[in-house]
């Protein structure tokens, strides 16, 4: 998967194309990822011990890997991922300016 939880990314595709966001989770087996304020749903809550009011919360759902891109850290644009093996280690690159997305 070409992207990890913590990487900023720019959706693509799909209802909320151009936003941008921080990865809070990523299923590889299933190829989504939860981005921060992308892809709200409402999900109504029973009250319980956590949240004794209970009601209707807004929360983000998964989205497919392929709609989301990393954002370059130089240039601040969505770009492809390349790979390298820099000090006998494998990291991802930017294609655009290539600098390291790993930290």
């Amino acid at each position: 998967m070409h992207v990890k939880k913590g990487d900023k990314v720019m959706v693509i595709s799909g209802k909320d194309k151009g936003k941008t966001g921080i990865v809070l989770a990523a299923y590889p087996k299933k190829d989504r990822v939860i981005v921060e304020n992308v892809n709200m749903v409402k999900k109504h809550a029973k009250p319980s011990q956590d949240n004794p009011q209970g009601g209707i919360m807004d929360m983000e759902a998964a989205i497919h890997v392929s709609n989301v891109m990393p954002i370059d850290p130089k240039t601040g644009e969505p770009t492809r991922v390349g790979y390298q093996v820099i000090d006998g280690k494998k990291v991802r690159i930017a294609k655009k300016s290539g600098a390291v997305l790993d930290k």
